[in-house]
């Protein structure tokens, strides 16, 4: 069950950043880097970092301004599905589960966020500055807590979800209510 949290927990966080959390994931584990990791240990470690580092950089900064939101979930709409399955694997990697299950769990969970996002930012036309820092806090904090905490890192994706949950039903009623008031 613990491993079922931290990849919800790690999945999650995928379906918030794409780099940030690979990084953090291959700086965690010391000298062997992403040796551990699903897809990403039969790439060279010094094209990794620096790719990886580039995007995270990338993603911070872009993440500020309104043309480099547009841009950054083009590129996670269609990533995170795949980085959360990784995440996945990369975290629960001693789990009786298959890895195509885990995999399946952690990039679903990945794109349902993220979906969320691009529904919250085409809404509010943009997204605003706090909740982007929000974002990279907790992106950082699930990844983590996937590590040192599971329990609370499941738990926070779990709430997660259940808001992506509530935000879908309140959408569907807007979308409704508004075709309703215009007489059609």
């Amino acid at each position: 069950m613990i491993e079922i949290l931290a990849t919800l927990s790690a999945s999650a966080a995928a379906g918030m950043r794409i780099g940030i959390p690979l990084l953090i994931i291959g700086l965690l584990q010391g000298s062997d880097l992403w040796s551990q990791v699903p897809v990403l240990s039969h790439i060279s470690p010094p094209i990794l970092l620096g790719c990886l580092t580039f995007w995270s950089l990338f993603e911070l900064f872009a993440s500020k301004k309104l043309w480099g939101q547009r841009l950054l979930q083009l590129v996670q709409l269609f990533m995170s599905p795949i980085v959360g399955a990784i995440m996945g694997l990369a975290v629960a990697n001693a789990t009786a589960t298959p890895d195509w299950l885990i995999a399946c769990i952690g990039g679903s969970l990945a794109l349902v966020l993220q979906l969320v996002q691009v529904g919250w930012f085409y809404r509010l036309r943009g997204l605003p500055l706090w909740a982007v820092f929000l974002q990279d806090t907790l992106c950082i904090a699930l990844v983590l807590f996937a590590f040192d905490a599971p329990w609370q890192g499941g738990l926070i994706a779990l709430i997660l979800l259940w808001f992506a949950v509530r935000s879908a039903k309140q959408w569907y009623d807007w979308y409704h209510n508004k075709g309703k008031g215009d007489g059609v």
